[in-house]
């Protein structure tokens, strides 16, 4: 007799952890199946051990640049690579720990294994032994997640081809790395390892860097990332990768011919791929459509009782996405009323890389194309009492409002702690509020985020600071 639940979740990541606490909140008997840590990638090898790592180069520039600030520090600094990778994988084990504590408090089943779905409702766990346990559910929720997309020009030797789980436990910092992709997880680690001293080189196949990025905040990254001495290489391909010597010889097609580089480690930081082989999909019948699940606006699958959140759908690859459709999930089974549909063009994005960088809404060549007339305000950190005392006076705000009925249309952010900003504009699109009551909005003052009231200002002709 298979063990019985209202709710099995396969994989426990932000998707899969926030599906199963809320679950249990509404009175479902729950179940989560992870085959490896509790918290997924984002908690164990992702979202959290990354920002440890960004904080650690964070702080070593400012040792570094510690004169600008009047404290003069004796002798050389250095950074202690191993001691910064232990920092990092200490605070992903105490986040896991956390979710542990989680699953316990709501009192959630946890089953380790591998998990495969199976018609009926029914889903077999293979255990480290081998050993396959069926369990039953009225509900099943596959949130497996995803993994670095493999190039097939660049396949993975995880130890000079690597990707982004080798790229955080590396046990010696190497001396050159070639990072391919310059997407969040490139540029953060490109930042990380500059900082520390490795020779770094990004090579992008499209225009620009953070292809998803307005043009005005890739171009800003670009700048400040040559500053800091890493090498930009876009409208680039790498058509191979030689390992056979000490290093990596890298060939890559550029707009001027092909070129050759070195490197001790090539970072592949192509994007990410979903979790959905060999998990069971074709036997139940479930749609899958270029790699992700099919849903509808609640997760629901073409399959009575089966749903999918997260990576493996067609949303963003985010945590936080992963999150709020897990919620409305569950939500919608359990029959809450009024559950409203994601709405994906309000969801902010945020890359930890410094100058930090954070966004949501239209790109002003997306705002333009879907036919909006905007009033467009910047306003420069360089104008900001606050990033200026803090000596981070990189970057700037771009606002984006529809010119005739002041809609809040997008919000796009690079310079010190703005990932921390993004909130306010999410807020202000969601309650449908426009640059007007932006305007009258009072703003603490000296901040980062009164910055926005300026920017406002500056887009419709009453800057005060500029």
């Amino acid at each position: 007799m298979a063990s019985q639940y209202d709710v099995i979740v396969v994989g426990s990541g932000p998707g899969g952890y926030v599906a199963a606490i809320r679950a249990s909140q509404l009175g479902m008997k729950t179940a989560v199946i992870e085959r490896e840590s509790l918290g997924g990638i984002c908690l164990n090898w992702g979202c959290i051990p990354t920002k440890a790592l960004l904080k650690s180069a964070q702080v070593f520039e400012y040792i570094k640049h510690s004169a600008d600030y009047g404290i003069t520090i004796s002798g050389e600094s250095q950074a202690d690579f191993g001691a910064v990778i232990k920092r990092s994988r200490g605070v992903a084990d105490s986040m896991s720990k956390g979710v542990q504590f989680l699953m316990k408090k709501n009192k959630i089943d946890v089953i380790n294994g591998v998990g495969k779905v199976k018609a009926g409702k029914k889903v077999d766990v293979t255990a480290a032994d081998g050993k396959v346990t069926e369990y039953e559910a009225k509900h099943i929720i596959i949130a497996t997640g995803g993994r670095a997309r493999q190039l097939p020009a660049v396949p993975f030797d995880g130890v000079k081809v690597i990707e982004y789980r080798k790229a955080m436990s590396l046990e010696k910092r190497p001396d050159s790395m070639l990072v391919i992709g310059s997407g969040a997880i490139g540029v953060e680690f490109a930042y990380v390892y500059a900082s520390m001293g490795t020779k770094v080189t990004i090579i992008e196949f499209l225009p620009n860097v953070v292809p998803v990025e307005d043009e005005d905040i890739s171009k800003e990254l670009a700048k400040q990332y040559k500053k800091l001495g890493i090498d930009i290489y876009t409208k680039s391909e790498v058509t191979k990768v030689d390992t056979s010597g000490k290093g990596c010889k890298v060939f890559v097609k550029t707009p001027d011919g092909e070129k050759t580089f070195e490197a001790d480690v090539v970072l592949s930081a192509a994007g990410v791929v979903a979790n959905i082989e060999n998990i069971g999909l074709e036997e139940v019948g479930i749609t899958v459509d270029r790699g992700k699940i099919v849903t509808d606006d609640y997760y629901r699958t073409n399959v009575e009782g089966y749903y999918a959140i997260g990576d493996v759908t067609k949303g963003q690859a985010l945590a936080h996405v992963a999150s709020a459709e897990a919620i409305i999930c569950i939500e919608k089974i359990a029959g809450q009323p009024h559950v409203e549909p994601l709405n994906y063009n309000n969801i902010p994005g945020c890359t930890y890389c410094s100058p930090e960088i954070a966004s949501v809404g239209y790109t002003e060549k997306a705002a333009r194309e879907a036919g909006y007339e905007l009033k467009i305000g910047k306003f420069p950190f360089t104008a900001s009492g606050k990033a200026k005392a803090a000596g981070t006076p990189e970057g700037f705000v771009k606002v984006i409002f529809d010119a005739k009925y002041g809609e809040f249309l997008g919000a796009h952010f690079i310079g010190n702690n703005v990932t921390e900003m993004i909130a306010e504009v999410v807020a202000a699109r969601k309650l449908e509020t426009t640059a007007e009551e932006i305007l009258k909005s009072v703003h603490p003052h000296p901040t980062m985020s009164e910055s926005i009231k300026d920017a406002t200002e500056a887009a419709y002709g009453e800057a005060i600071h500029l």
